[in-house]
């Protein structure tokens, strides 16, 4: 597989949910699945203040503008640009340019990468988070968002549950 960059699109005000939710459903009727990776419209918790009231509400942090985490190619970058409510990829003329880690870091996208001693099938225990305490199965490990889904067993069914790679140890 090639390497993969974050991408930025430029698209209509207001239409960034309805371009990732279509760019997300191209993803799956064209099977693109291993070469667009994440589509995202990054969010930030904001407090507003209406006729005295404070109210939690999420804004979006780049309004018009919707990230991919890609394999850049010819089939990716079609599907993308001719995505209805998308204006263009961000870059100089057709040519878009990928984000730095720089800039990945400040907006919070890129994680460090963590190392895991892990794999498929080993039993591990979480250490922190709703599920403290609990002992599962690993049943798939995604380096990408760095989560492992584990098999715990609940009411006596297997139960699938998504761990960050921070909270859980090996046992």
């Amino acid at each position: 597989m090639s390497k993969t960059n974050w991408y930025v699109v430029h698209t209509y005000s207001g239409y960034e949910n309805k371009v990732k939710a279509n760019i997300e459903k191209t993803i799956e009727n064209r099977k693109l699945q291993d070469q667009i990776l994440e589509v995202s419209v990054p969010l930030q918790d904001v407090i507003e203040v209406k006729n005295g009231v404070k109210k939690k509400v999420q804004k979006k942090m780049f309004p018009g503008y919707v990230l991919l985490n890609m394999e850049m190619n010819d089939d990716t970058w079609y599907v993308v640009r001719n995505t209805r409510g998308v204006t263009g990829f961000v870059g100089p003329g057709s040519k878009p340019v990928p984000l730095t880690e720089t800039e990945m870091k400040s907006m919070g996208i890129k994680k460090d990468d963590i190392v895991i001693d892990f794999e498929l099938g080993d039993t591990v225990e979480v250490i922190s988070g709703v599920w403290e305490n609990t002992t599962g199965i690993i049943k798939q490990i995604n380096t990408h968002k760095q989560i492992v889904t584990i098999s715990v067993d609940m009411f006596g069914r297997e139960t699938p549950v998504e761990i960050s790679f921070t909270d859980i140890k090996k046992m």
